[in-house]
Parts: C-alpha cells; sequence; structure tokens
C-alpha cells in the first residue's frame, strides 16, 4: 500500500493552506485522523451512544461491549500479560501524572529516589516534581551527548538501591533519539528499581511488545497515533497496580460506598473514575486497526526512508544545523539555520502551506542542553510522501534566503 493511496484516507490533507495545498509535517504533535476512525466516532454517537458498565439496556450494554473491545485491542497492541493492567485516560500526561501520583504514595518515601532524564518532555519532568513537593524524596538526571544521546554510563552511577523509579522517553520528541530502553530497563530492575516509558513518540512508530521489555509502565497517546485526541493509554504490571492507591474519586472506581467508608474497584476500573470519553476510546480501537491493516513493517521502512532522505537534503543547506545526530532516530528532525529564530521559518513555512511545529517542543532542559531559545522540526506519518519533502526543502532554502 503506498503512502500516495494512503493519504486518500485522510479528508484534511486536501485542505488549502494560504492557497497552497497542505503539507503536513507537525505530526509528532498530532496526527491527522483517517476517515475510519471519523466514521467509527460518529457511528457510536449515531447509533451506541450511552454510559458504559452501568446500564441494563441494550445501548448500554452495546457500548460497553465495543468499549472492552477496545481494550482488549490495546492489549493485543503492546501485548501486554493481561487486559486488566491496560488503563485508559486522557493521554500520556494523564498517565504518567497517575503513577506519580499513585506509585509515589505507595512507594516511595523522602530517602528514596527517581531518576528521569534530561532528554524528557516536561510531561515526564512536572509530574514527578509535584510529587517530590509532596514526600520530599529525590529526583536525579541522566545528562545527554552533544549528539542527544542519553549518558548510560552515568545512569550506571546513578542508580543505587535508593533508586525506586526510572522514568524515561522511548523516543525523544525534541531530537527523534531512540533510547536503549531494554538496556535501562534491564539495567533497573538489577538494582530493584521500576520502569516508566513515555511512549508518545514510540507506538506511533514501531510495534511495542511491554512482555518483551518487561517495563513495568508504558503511557502513550491516542491522537499520536492517527486516533483522536482526548483518550491515552497506561499499562502497567499488575503487581504494582493492585497496591497503588486510586489516582480520582468518583463513580465506577468502587465498590462500596458509605459515610463510614470506601472500598475500591478492581483493576483497570480503579483508576477509571467517572464516565469514560467512550467515542474516544472507540476511535483508538480503529486507528489500532486502521495501523494494523497497513502494518508496522511498511509504516517503519517508509518513515525510516522519509527520516534519511530529509536529513541528507537538509545537511545540503549551508549554515542549517540538526539538532540530535544519534543513528538511531525516528519521527522527527530538529534544525536551526544561523541566527534565524526558528519561529520566523516557521511562519513563512505557513504561508506556502507546510506545516511544521517551532519553539522548545515542550522540552526546556533539552535547549538549554544546547544553549538554544529552540529549534524548528519536522515530523513524519505514513501519509507523507517524498514530493512534500522536495518541496518542503526547497521552501527552508526559500525562508533562509528571505531571512539572512
Amino acid at each position: 500500500m503506498r503512502p500516495e493511496i494512503i493519504r486518500n484516507d485522510f479528508p484534511i490533507l486536501s485542505e488549502m493552506i494560504n492557497n497552497k495545498p497542505l503539507v503536513y509535517l507537525d505530526n509528532a504533535a498530532t496526527t491527522q485522523k483517517p476517515i475510519q476512525v471519523i466514521q467509527a466516532m460518529n457511528n457510536y454517537y449515531m447509533h451506541l451512544n450511552a454510559n458504559v458498565h452501568r446500564g441494563v439496556h441494550t445501548l448500554s450494554q452495546n457500548a460497553t461491549n465495543e468499549f472492552e473491545l477496545a481494550r482488549k485491542l490495546v492489549q493485543d497492541f503492546i501485548y501486554a500479560k493481561e487486559q486488566e493492567e491496560i488503563i485508559f485516560t486522557r493521554g500520556t500526561t494523564e498517565s504518567i501524572n497517575l503513577v506519580a501520583s499513585s506509585f509515589c504514595d505507595k512507594f516511595l518515601t523522602k530517602d528514596d529516589e527517581i531518576i528521569i532524564s534530561e532528554l524528557e518532555h516536561h510531561s515526564n519532568i512536572v509530574p514527578w516534581q509535584l510529587a517530590q513537593e509532596k514526600i520530599q524524596f529525590k529526583i536525579r538526571v541522566i545528562p545527554i551527548t552533544q549528539s542527544g544521546e542519553l549518558d548510560i554510563e552515568t545512569f550506571k552511577t546513578l542508580l543505587n538501591n535508593k533508586t525506586k523509579l526510572v522514568a524515561v522517553a522511548h523516543i525523544s520528541n525534541a531530537l527523534g533519539t531512540i533510547n536503549p530502553i531494554k538496556e535501562i530497563i534491564e539495567l533497573s530492575h538489577h538494582k530493584g528499581a521500576a520502569v516508566l516509558i513515555d511512549g508518545a513518540q514510540g507506538v506511533p512508530h514501531m510495534k511495542i511488545n511491554v512482555q518483551d521489555l518487561d517495563c513495568d509502565f508504558y503511557a502513550f497517546s491516542g491522537h499520536k497515533m492517527y486516533a483522536p485526541m482526548g483518550v491515552g493509554v497506561l499499562f502497567g504490571k499488575r503487581k504494582y497496580l493492585d497496591q497503588m492507591p486510586p489516582y480520582h474519586g468518583g463513580g465506577e472506581m468502587i465498590k462500596e460506598v458509605s459515610f463510614e467508608g470506601t472500598t475500591f474497584n478492581e483493576i483497570p476500573f480503579k483508576f477509571e473514575a467517572g464516565t469514560p470519553s467512550v467515542s474516544d476510546v472507540i476511535g483508538l480501537k480503529s486507528a489500532i486497526e486502521y495501523i494494523n491493516n497497513i502494518g508496522f513493517d511498511l509504516i517503519q521502512k517508509h518513515e525510516d526512508f522519509l527520516m534519511h532522505y530529509t536529513t541528507e537534503k537538509l545537511m545540503e543547506i549551508n549554515g542549517l544545523k540538526i539538532y540530535g545526530t544519534s543513528k538511531n532516530k525516528a519521527g522527527s528532525i530538529s534544525f536551526n539555520i544561523n541566527n534565524i529564530h526558528p519561529f520566523d521559518i516557521g511562519t513563512l513555512l505557513d504561508q506556502l502551506g507546510i506545516a511544521i511545529r517551532t519553539g522548545h517542543h515542550c522540552a526546556q532542559p533539552v535547549m538549554k542542553h544546547y544553549n538554544i531559545v529552540g529549534t524548528a522540526r519536522v515530523s513524519f506519518a505514513i501519509y507523507n510522501t517524498i514530493e512534500e519533502i522536495d518541496f518542503f526543502i526547497e521552501s527552508v532554502k526559500r525562508a533562509k534566503l528571505m531571512l539572512s
């Protein structure tokens, strides 16, 4: 299945921006949605709309069935051992906040330590800082090299018997670096530490097997993998989820409520308080089916080609510097040109119909490491074509001439 054919499934790619055909290269921020996902969500509201898990009537039963079929599909998609280990959240951010709150409450004291990295998205920094204010544990940081890779030798020295959790990204949203998470997980487990992987940029680009990785938590968002915004997943091993206290209180997450006390539901429902976004979960189900139909072999092959082709073409532009030069990259490329502000590059490209991301990409420590205010970032999806990349490269050259 060629990208040119796949594009027909995405209605928004026919849009005109500033009287130019849309070239959408901001996929690390969010991907566009195929018509199959849009139709699945519409079908829910037109034919199934009801609250789940709570009704004996037919609509509720049908909606519940579709909702739980989605959970089963997610389990199979990431090779989780049990369906109950799949928790639906609003996205990667909420998934990490859930662990930061509940895991830390249960397993950490002021004498303990957590390790994160300099490469992280703010969503994998701030939640731990909030938990730290409450419990007073220590946060230690893995530095990155100039090529944008984690300094694994330093990480080994940071690990110790006080380390209770290591939380790192699978793929950097700012640099595209693929981190050696399997090695990190093995080293962490050797010291008795649990591991959370921020998979927001991992799931869209490669097949994930949480049992093979042996990670304790894996968090990801629907909207970066052709599903709607407002839905995400937290995978967690049962041995931790069973012990962790609820994150939110309300309906669904309880067994019995009285003014004398409340008992809580089993996992995953213990962590799914209130009415879920059923249509978004159904949209996630449809997106996974869409990805499975294409296959990760094709997705990875095409995106790797775009990554290498774009990198080569960008490096031919005098004065352009790429940030993140690891040999193991996926999804995105960040760059600057001489002293031109990335915002100005993005603005000019937008006038030509090209959507890229500019700024610090919610990764300010990365920008501080390189002593820059931000970068221009181009990021890829299965529907992007070589013709789009060629137009993007010529447009970057044009922007450079205009802004120099």
